[in-house]
């Protein structure tokens, strides 16, 4: 009698196995099995090799498809008849519903379990251990807490409290500048220290705007009387007087590069190039009121002017050789006065733009069509904006109702955190050298300090490295 050693299950042997093994028990089926295999010959003996061993486990087994598929599947059928193509689709549906184009008996019911790491991913390499850097998890950025709580507060008696002047800076030297009535201090940050800069009298006075030049060394200082002094804040020393441009206070004040361009209650809106004795370059001419906003971009081409007469107008620097310019864009969609300007540092051609009482609202502007793209109501006078350089976000300061500072994220316009303490109009805005601290000043007298746009390490390492710009003033000591 020939052997023959079981290779294969004898499942899957013969159909008569097969269905041996339908129709009887566990225990039936091993002593049918037994005398099968002693009346056909074939060897019971186990293998050697235990990998050629197959336990069949009766839960895992569909033994009525096995049935079928051993009786009825495996005969011959007349070829079917043609069918519509919808017909077709049905019977296809049909078949996978009811898993009819099956062709393996037995199947894994269960899943396969879960892979486990050997090794933890925080010690692998993507290239070493990932299929694909896709599949790598992004670590989750920390949210930023906010302080809703000043650093410092500083008291700033007498100052002025009058929504069309702008009579705080912080220059890059880390000094503030802050108008007094008719006196202008200095207050150092890196030691806490302050000076009297100037005092002016009745007859020019009082002081309605200051602006530090981009070297943090010299102050401008508009005047009531119309005139532009520029000041050595190192040394203490008036430098020169602009006069003949302006015919009434000069309310606002904005540096680009050697060109000093102020905004007077005429109207009006000048060039001065501060390196030659007729300063006076190029005059805008497109408010009817008082210019109470002015910002020039970052790539100093453009500058946007707000003015009380509710308009924004958007100029070019590369027309200034006219003495009269024509704006590029006119913005008529503010109900009040326009103050609050601030270009965005990572959409350059991004003006957002702040109304007045009457309007209480952020508009945001496309600079080369001249387009709105949104309107946000805040709900209150909007005094003040700055963009955060290092986050998408977007700093507010508003008079009544609320005389609170509001952050807010752009472009949902969600609001972050709201940071009170102000009893009056939060008028003026100024953020620190290195963006994360912002000075506010109100008509309550005070000065605070907020740390509203992160810790200034982490800013420090996002933030590229400035460049050193020239001395713009090292014609001083030669003019005459």
């Amino acid at each position: 009698m020939v052997t023959h050693p079981l290779r294969r299950s004898l499942f899957s042997s013969t159909p008569v196995v097969a269905v041996v093994a339908y129709l009887l028990d566990t225990a039936a089926q091993q002593f049918v099995l037994f005398v099968i295999c002693r009346v056909g010959g074939y060897d019971l003996q186990q293998p050697k090799s235990q990998l050629d061993r197959f336990i069949p486990h009766r839960s895992a087994m569909d033994m009525a498809y096995a049935h079928w598929m051993v009786t009825e599947g495996r005969k011959e059928t007349e070829p079917p008849l043609p069918r519509s193509p919808s017909s077709e689709a049905y019977w296809r549906l049909l078949s996978e519903t009811l898993n009819l184009n099956r062709t393996r008996i037995f199947a894994f019911k269960n899943k396969p379990p879960v892979p486990v790491d050997l090794i933890p991913r925080q010690h692998t390499s993507s290239s070493a251990f990932s299929s694909s850097p896709h599949h790598q998890a992004k670590p989750s950025k920390p949210r930023r807490h906010i302080r809703q709580t000043p650093e410092r507060i500083l008291d700033a008696p007498d100052i002025v409290d009058d929504f069309y002047l702008n009579l705080l800076d912080w220059g890059s030297s880390n000094v503030v500048a802050i108008s007094l009535a008719s006196t202008v201090y200095l207050w150092d940050a890196s030691c806490g220290s302050h000076s009297e800069l100037v005092t002016i009298d009745e007859e020019h006075g009082p002081v309605t705007s200051v602006k530090w030049a981009p070297d943090g060394r010299h102050l401008a200082i508009g005047l009531n009387n119309s005139e532009v002094q520029l000041w050595d804040a190192a040394s203490n020393k008036q430098l020169r007087t602009l006069r003949g441009g302006h015919r009434c206070r000069v309310g606002s004040l904005a540096w680009n590069d050697h060109i000093l361009t102020t905004g007077g209650m005429d109207s009006l809106i000048i060039n001065n190039d501060v390196r030659i004795r007729d300063h006076i370059v190029g005059t805008y001419r497109g408010h009817s009121q008082e210019v109470c906003g002015l910002k020039w971009s970052a790539s100093g081409q453009r500058l946007a002017s707000g003015g009380n007469d509710d308009l924004i107008h958007i100029w070019d620097r590369r027309s200034s050789m006219a003495a009269t310019h024509q704006w590029l864009h006119r913005m008529e969609e503010h109900t009040a006065a326009v103050r609050a300007l601030a270009w965005c540092p990572f959409q350059a051609n991004l003006l957002a733009s702040g109304g007045g009482g009457g309007d209480m609202s952020i508009k945001f502007w496309n600079t080369i069509t001249g387009a709105r793209l949104n309107s946000v109501d805040t709900g209150s006078q909007v005094c003040g904006l700055l963009w955060n350089k290092n986050e998408r976000e977007l700093l507010s300061s508003h008079g009544l109702t609320g005389n609170q500072l509001t952050l807010w994220k752009y472009p949902s316009m969600v609001r972050t955190a709201e940071l009170t303490g102000h009893t009056s109009r939060a008028l003026f805005l100024a953020p620190s050298p290195d963006g994360c601290t912002v000075a506010s000043a109100s008509g309550d007298e005070t000065l605070r300090f907020w740390n509203v746009f992160g810790d200034p390490a982490e800013a420090a390492q996002l933030k590229p490295a400035p460049k050193v710009n020239s001395e713009p003033f090292s014609w001083a000591n030669r003019i005459r």
